[in-house]
């Protein structure tokens, strides 16, 4: 009896992958045959139902053009697909029974599920400790951190931005009801996938095996935790913590990364600000690597938020010393944050918007147009700017010279939507100073690389311990909020000057496409009025 429990439990436990250890004793978990032909029926018949998933509309176009859903034939068909279907049903059972038996009788695998029930039962820092040996299925990984954990703060009101509205009157809203309802099946079907194809199942099976490299990397290297965390909405986020503190001079401030549409914390941004000496917390989107849900913007800024407490409360950092660090549309949750936590240290967005209506406009037949803008304005508003602009405190934007992602325009910089975030913010933050003369010289400045720029400076004549010192007096006889009312005396010439200062202290370039790992150096900590000169986080 005791056999067949043991097998039942072993059933529809995680796949174990690998085991960690120091040196030569880390390995690659070696299942007995059985259980590896298990798995591999199980996989492959999992691969077969994503793949009909995704393409059932097709087939089933397909089928009924062919006569399969009416008459004798519509019959027959019915009755073949019925027979298929249960011989693919006892396949599985018949898989997940050979699987258990054959877990059952292999002692490593064993004595992995004794330490799993252990991590179930009472997570202690030695039972922790045992527990990051495996890398494993996540789905099985204990929640260790979770809303109901956080005392006040959870409850508190959190900001956000309202949906524009897009209906003129009542009868626009009724008339419209038959375009809404195709906006929501668009958006929860192949929409958001399309904003977040690193959701795709296939996908992330293609990358198994450099996400997990990439982990072990962390792990085995970087001597980083895994930690699994419950939001507010019931998804489980996946997330990955490297611990510098008392190690590296950067290592008391903590950098928390927010990946691109495509990107995992395996392999994504968290080498960048690592190698930089900081204490690093990475996190997978919902629906990304082991991280439940979907990428949706309410469950996006749970999972962030939920990173962010446990920041503070379970690892103990203080707000005033973490870095948010957004990478293309990672500034969406990068801003979300920095406007629901404004005591942030700053703000670094790199490769990154200002909406990504225009991005998405761009890349859809224009007699899509008015189908996009429901979809996205209704159900994924990432509109980066009108979070930015609510955070008050130090901002760095990083635009990629060769970024062939956010360009409207393919090789042209001046279609760089990052150039518009840029503009955008300085004129809410410097309203009397940016005026339309000046939006139209830094439009100039903007489609222009390093040598051009430097041009337009010597141009300009731009004293930039002047403008430095103008921004000081200001802030001494008033306040550093914003907008900032200082300018209003100040001549043409002058506003120009400001103009160009501001956006070379708000914006640094790096000569890369999107998707070049940002190097260590560019890594800077955002530009603070009060401080004369940019100091370089090493």
């Amino acid at each position: 009896m005791s056999t067949i429990k043991a097998i039942w439990d072993c059933m529809f436990t995680p796949r174990l992958i690998k085991i960690y250890g120091n040196g030569p004793v880390e390995k690659v978990y070696e299942p007995h045959n059985l259980e590896r032909w298990g798995d591999k029926v199980i996989n492959s018949l999992y691969v077969m139902w994503k793949f009909g998933v995704y393409t059932s509309p097709f087939i089933a176009g397909i089928l009924y053009r062919k006569g399969y859903f009416v008459g004798q034939e519509g019959l027959e068909g019915l009755v073949t697909l019925t027979k298929f279907v249960t011989s693919l049903g006892v396949i599985l059972v018949v898989s997940f029974c050979i699987r258990g038996f054959s877990r059952s009788k292999n002692p490593t695998y064993h004595k992995f599920i004794q330490t799993l029930n252990n991590a179930h039962q009472n997570m202690t820092p030695s039972v922790k400790q045992q527990l990051t040996k495996y890398d494993f299925e996540f789905f099985a990984w204990p929640v260790e951190y979770s809303w109901k954990d956080v005392e006040g703060d959870m409850t508190k009101h959190r900001v956000n931005i309202s949906r524009p509205i897009i209906y003129r009157n009542s009868l626009h809203l009724i008339m419209s009801l038959p375009c809404q309802i195709i906006a929501y099946l668009a958006m929860h079907t192949f929409g958001i996938r399309l904003i977040y194809p690193g959701s795709v199942g296939i996908l992330q099976m293609i990358l198994e095996p450099g996400l997990l490299q990439g982990r072990s990397k962390l792990i085995e290297v970087n001597h980083g935790l895994r930690y699994k965390l419950g939001t507010k909405d019931k998804n489980e986020i996946d997330a990955m913590f490297i611990d510098k503190r008392n190690v590296t001079a950067n290592g008391n401030t903590l950098v928390v990364c927010c990946e691109g549409n495509a990107g995992f914390y395996e392999i994504g941004i968290m080498g960048t600000p690592i190698e930089a000496g900081y204490s690093v917390l990475g996190w997978n989107h919902p629906g990304f690597g082991g991280s439940t849900g979907q990428p949706y913007p309410d469950q996006e800024q749970n999972a962030v938020d939920m990173v962010m407490q446990f920041a503070i409360n379970k690892l103990g950092f203080k707000i005033e010393n973490i870095i948010l660090f957004g990478w293309s549309i990672g500034g969406y949750t990068a801003t979300w944050t920095a406007m629901n936590y404004p005591d942030v240290k700053g703000l670094v967005l790199d490769a990154t918007f200002d909406d990504i209506l225009p991005l998405a406009l761009n890349q859809m037949p224009a007699w899509w147009n008015s189908l996009v803008k429901l979809a996205i304005r209704e159900h994924a508003n990432l509109n980066i700017y009108e979070q930015l602009v609510k955070f008050p405190g130090p901002v760095l934007l990083i635009r990629r010279t060769d970024d062939e992602v956010i360009c409207l325009r393919e090789a042209e910089l001046s279609s760089n939507r990052g150039n518009n975030l840029l503009v955008k913010l300085l004129r809410f933050r410097y309203p009397l100073i940016i005026g339309d003369m000046q939006v139209e010289l830094l439009d100039e400045y903007l489609s222009t690389t390093l040598n051009a720029q430097d041009q337009i400076f010597s141009k300009y004549n731009v004293n930039s311990d002047l403008c430095n010192s103008l921004l000081e007096s200001y802030i001494s006889e008033n306040s550093k909020s914003y907008p900032m009312r200082i300018g209003d005396e100040m001549a043409a010439s002058q506003k120009n000057q400001m103009a160009l200062f501001l956006a070379r202290k708000y914006m640094k370039d790096f000569k890369s496409t999107h998707c070049t790992p940002l190097p260590a150096d560019m890594f800077q900590q955002p530009w603070d009025i009060n401080v004369e000169n940019d100091y370089v986080f090493t």
